[in-house]
């Protein structure tokens, strides 16, 4: 089945005067435009190539890249306001319509915003959303405590910046912890500082916690983990015993272990360390 709205990978079957048919393994074809066609091909040559619907609402090939692929976010410039919704340029010849009923708020032309991709079942057409909360999904989730993730920036409320995360769901960085300039479209990496019991997602711009402070705190849970989750270390072991097992200083050993235990990963007795398995 030929899926409109996401990258094929077909055959070149035949050059025709409008441009070249391609097929699948399936033997759908779609229509490459010939403006779009390599300046060397052969016949039987494999092409990726964006499927979408062109004026006449007809399946056709591009090799252009939009900016956004379907069941995905974008951040879309708005290039004109019509009787039936907002257009937006998303990188093809064919302009993408926001219907009026999926606009969060009016839009207007020369204005950017978060858009989602889907195809409308009932019409069977792309169309996009500024209603980007109602596509993601919290209950869910595919993220906990201290992952490293892709954040979009959707909107901002009292509390601060909400954030799409992976792609998928729907966070909030607190503006207490927003210590740079952060616009509507920003994309940038955060992490994860708690997944709620009511399914709300806090995020963080920077590394919280042992994951934070590299190397050494990661790589004395890594020994840990490699040691059946104890080492015969303490704060009270001698800097010679420490530099001899773990190669690091002992001041460098009890800053790393003060963190692990402060975020309960540890437990710290008189002649060892251990994984707290009761957190």
């Amino acid at each position: 089945m030929l899926e409109i709205g996401a990258y094929h990978k077909m055959i070149i079957d035949r050059d025709v005067s409008p441009g070249l048919y391609l097929r699948n393994e399936e033997e759908d074809e779609v229509l490459l435009p010939g403006k779009y066609a390599p300046e060397n091909f052969k016949l039987e040559d494999s092409i990726e190539v964006f499927v979408y619907l062109d004026n006449e609402e007809r399946p056709v090939a591009t090799t252009l890249k939009p900016f956004i692929e379907k069941n995905g976010f974008a951040f879309l410039r708005c290039t004109a306001v019509t009787g039936i919704g907002a257009f937006v340029d998303w990188g093809l010849d064919k302009e993408l319509l926001v219907p009026y009923s999926n606009q969060m708020t009016p839009m207007k032309a020369g204005q950017s915003y978060v858009v989602y991709l889907y195809l409308d079942e009932k019409s069977n057409r792309l169309v996009g959303s500024t209603k980007t909360p109602q596509f993601t999904d919290n209950d869910n989730i595919e993220v906990q405590k201290f992952d490293k993730v892709d954040l979009l920036v959707s909107h901002y409320s009292d509390h601060g910046a909400n954030v799409i995360i992976n792609g998928k769901h729907m966070g909030l960085v607190f503006k207490d912890s927003i210590f740079e300039d952060l616009r509507v479209g920003d994309k940038l990496p955060g992490y994860i500082k708690w997944v709620r019991d009511d399914k709300k997602i806090d995020v963080v711009l920077q590394p919280e916690g042992y994951k934070g402070i590299e190397p050494n705190t990661k790589y004395i849970m890594d020994e840990l983990q490699a040691n059946g989750g104890k080492l015969m270390l303490s704060d009270k072991s001698k800097p010679e015993d420490i530099q001899a097992q773990l190669g690091i200083s002992k001041k460098s050993f009890k800053k790393a272990i003060g963190v692990l235990y402060k975020e309960r990963e540890i437990v710290i007795e008189e002649d060892k360390i251990v994984l707290n398995t009761k957190k």
